[in-house]
């Protein structure tokens, strides 16, 4: 198995190879400035206490407070989080907003937990690592099986504790409740605005043919924004199953489906597959928008797509960046791709701290003003140098993150 952590750190390693960066500053880099692992118990239903293993990794406050998901996941580890925090850490500099990179687990699978037990779960979380958080310091969101309703629990015990009722210690709150209009389909909405940016230049057709990896939040979101947009979505799936049909799915029958049957199983007119096989479709865009390692050295050869879109974070490990380089399949790294969601969280934030609620009109139109200008200029640097636009991505997060390093030391 793939350890994501060590993924990450070659990223890191190879984009720097390429550039003049100080050994400090990847020194730096390569390693957290804090990690924290926490127990929490939790009272169960019946009584009993049960303890989970939570995680809060904060990576680099270099060019502002650590910033990063929570995610509950019986597979969660301390290397996953190492990675994803690390990868924040690009991508907010990346999308040259002023925050840093954290992130944050616990190994539990919440689809075992009443709703009762998830409530004190999150509150039990935020307990155990409130004075590591806070609005200038660690501003955690949602990720992967978190939803706004977990991040209202949190957001209100932090209040309790500390008595900041800003709302801006934790963002993807409901909209009621503090959040930002826009943020529920922000990564989605972001990664077609990285898509229209570089579909053109990639020579893509006007509508093009998707498969999406995944339907939480984010995989539902881009399927839903690419139909509505004139593109067809072929293929979806599932952690279990993926389903296909070549004349296109309606994402939101798709997902009804998969809410009321709670799988993919028999749903009409398609063609079922697994999720490995829905990887190598020929489609003109493949979107993994799931977990890591999902495009490695065993399926790179048999991808078939014309641009992969990274809207999960670190899909495709380093040995399936060359092979898919070498074939000419462009990938739009996920810290570029999928910066939507820390982008609007950031905009949720700011709307806190200055007590605003802004229209989702103006939240979308700041979100396409930040990403497409750094889409252009990754791809643009990349044509040039003859490099991945993940080693370009990361060479131009490095240097923002160098100069934030001068003024500290």
């Amino acid at each position: 198995m793939v350890n994501p952590f060590e993924s990450a750190q070659r990223q890191l390693h190879l984009a720097a190879k390429g550039g003049d960066f100080s050994n400090e500053l990847i020194d730096r880099l390569s390693r957290a400035e804090r990690e924290i692992t926490v127990t929490i118990p939790l009272t169960m239903d019946d009584g009993s206490t049960r303890f989970f293993e939570g995680y809060r990794v904060q990576h680099s406050g270099l060019r502002g407070p650590y910033k990063g998901g929570i995610r509950f996941h019986p597979e969660a580890d301390l290397d996953e989080v190492r990675a994803l925090a690390l990868w924040m850490t690009m991508k907010t500099a990346v999308a040259d907003i002023a925050m840093g990179g954290g992130k944050g687990g616990v190994v539990v699978d919440p689809d075992i937990l009443s709703s009762g037990e998830l409530e004190r779960l999150s509150r039990g979380f935020v307990r155990a690592l409130y004075r590591n958080l806070g609005p200038e310091v660690d501003v955690p969101a949602p990720d992967v099986n978190t939803t706004p309703e977990i991040m209202s629990w949190m957001s209100d015990e932090y209040a309790k504790l500390t008595g900041d009722t800003s709302g801006a210690s934790f963002t993807g709150k409901p909209v009621d409740q503090g959040g930002s209009e826009g943020r529920g389909a922000a990564t989605g909405q972001g990664g077609y605005y990285v898509f229209e940016a570089l579909k053109e230049k990639l020579n893509l057709p006007r509508s093009v043919s998707v498969a999406v990896q995944g339907m939480g939040n984010v995989g539902g979101n881009a399927a839903r924004t690419f139909v509505s947009h004139g593109h067809k979505v072929v293929a979806m799936s599932d952690s279990k199953d993926a389903i296909y049909n070549e004349d296109g799915l309606d994402p939101e029958a798709v997902e009804k489906y998969k809410a009321e049957h709670r799988s993919l199983k028999g749903f009409p007119d398609v063609q079922m597959f697994t999720n490995a096989e829905l990887l190598e479709l020929s489609v003109d865009v493949l979107i993994p928008a799931a977990l890591e390692n999902q495009l490695t050295e065993e399926n790179a050869e048999r991808v078939q797509a014309k641009m992969v879109l990274e809207l999960a974070n670190g899909p495709t490990t380093p040995e399936a960046d060359e092979i898919l380089r070498k074939r000419g399949i462009k990938v739009v790294p996920d810290i570029l791709a999928n910066a939507g969601g820390v982008v609007v969280s950031t905009l949720e934030w700011e709307q806190n701290k200055k007590n605003e609620h802004w229209s989702e009109e103006v939240v979308l139109e700041r979100l396409k003003e930040t990403l497409i200008p750094q889409a252009n200029v990754i791809y643009k640097n990349a044509e040039e140098s003859g490099v991945t636009m993940r080693i370009v991505a990361f060479r131009l997060a490095l240097k923002r993150l160098a100069n934030a390093l001068e003024k500290v030391v």
